[in-house]
């Protein structure tokens, strides 16, 4: 009978502090946002199992994930495409995997930003490592870790503090740790950085409307893109040599069975895009790329409708650009026959 009322008193404790730590955060502005992690990336990457040669993936960085919205793309195309991109990464991993670990012979959209498509082949490298992660993630993922995503989804649909929020904005215990500071702890110098997208199941990304309508919010996160590009003068230089030379292996390979691979450099602007012409200029690094790599390849800065689009915080596109940028960027590819429009056959 004791342990039954302990019992009890516990779970009503447990409901009531849970009820005042949610109530807390919504009143702080946070709302549920689903976590990208490498459980959810992998529901994308178990989809290119059965995918046939009339599918489509993309992968890339940030980039691709934020500016090519798959509602605009499927409207175009009658395609909804598979999307394998992951913030902060190089696009070759994956890549890579996909060649080699599947028979896939449709179509992939590679975006190509400079400072992280060229970066490195180290396996212990930042860009490489993070991508890497997912791909190892998903081939020795276990049944148990599958259904705890799936029982987790309904709770980080609803709970705030179940969900995913980053850098300056996060709220898990570990991030609420490491905020407080403790004598001359030595805190990261990287400047405080607010989470600007909204992610959904199928990994549609979205910019946060605040990071538009507040100067002050994407200012923030131009401030972290300017320290990377800082960092950058002092680190290794891009490896220009090992990178193309491990993504035309692989493309080759892919087109020998069929495949079709398209190169994309999304828009940029300000600071940033200042930063990309002078540490990566397009003659030396895109242009080379595509020179070599011989398949259709889209240049934002190469289209009237394109050239002169700005980003709110100089690296991506706002949700209302991104849907212009992708529903006109399939018409082009249409009009040139890089891709096909299902709807229409």
């Amino acid at each position: 009978m004791k342990l039954k009322l302990t019992l009890i008193v516990a779970i009503i404790i447990t409901i009531i502090t849970s009820i005042f730590w949610e109530s807390y955060w919504r009143s702080q502005g946070f709302t549920q946002t689903l976590d990208d992690n490498e459980a959810l990336w992998s529901v994308q990457r178990e989809r290119v199992e059965n995918a046939t040669s009339d599918n489509m993936l993309l992968m890339g960085s940030s980039r691709v994930l934020f500016d090519i919205q798959l509602n605009e793309w499927e409207t175009q195309t009658g395609i909804r495409p598979i999307q394998l991109a992951t913030v902060g990464s190089s696009p070759l991993p994956i890549f890579h995997d996909i060649v080699n670990n599947t028979k896939f012979n449709g179509t992939i959209l590679v975006g190509a930003t400079p400072g992280l498509f060229f970066s490195t082949t180290n396996p212990e490298a930042q860009p490489w490592a993070w991508p890497q992660a997912k791909v190892d993630y998903f081939h020795n993922r276990t049944y148990a870790q599958q259904l705890n995503h799936l029982l987790s989804i309904p709770l980080q649909k609803s709970l705030v503090f179940m969900s995913d929020h980053q850098g300056v904005d996060g709220i898990k215990l570990k991030e609420l740790i490491n905020k407080i500071h403790v004598g001359n702890r030595v805190l990261d110098p990287m400047p405080p950085f607010h989470e600007f997208g909204e992610i959904e199941m199928d990994r549609n990304l979205k910019m946060k409307p605040i990071t538009v309508t507040d100067t002050a919010y994407a200012n923030s996160v131009i401030k972290v893109w300017q320290f990377f590009m800082e960092g950058a003068k002092n680190g290794p230089p891009p490896d220009k040599d090992a990178t193309m030379a491990f993504f035309l292996k692989d493309l080759n390979t892919f087109k020998a069975r069929g495949g079709n691979v398209l190169l994309l450099r999304c828009p940029s602007s300000g600071s940033v895009r200042m930063g990309e012409k002078m540490g990566l200029p397009r003659t030396d690094f895109w242009d080379d790329l595509v020179k070599q790599a011989k398949v259709p390849a889209y240049h934002f800065e190469d289209y009237d409708q394109f050239k002169n689009l700005t980003c709110p915080e100089e690296s991506h596109l706002s949700h209302k650009d991104a849907r212009f940028f992708t529903t006109e960027l399939a018409k082009i590819m249409i009009k040139d026959k890089a891709i096909t429009n299902k709807k229409t056959n």
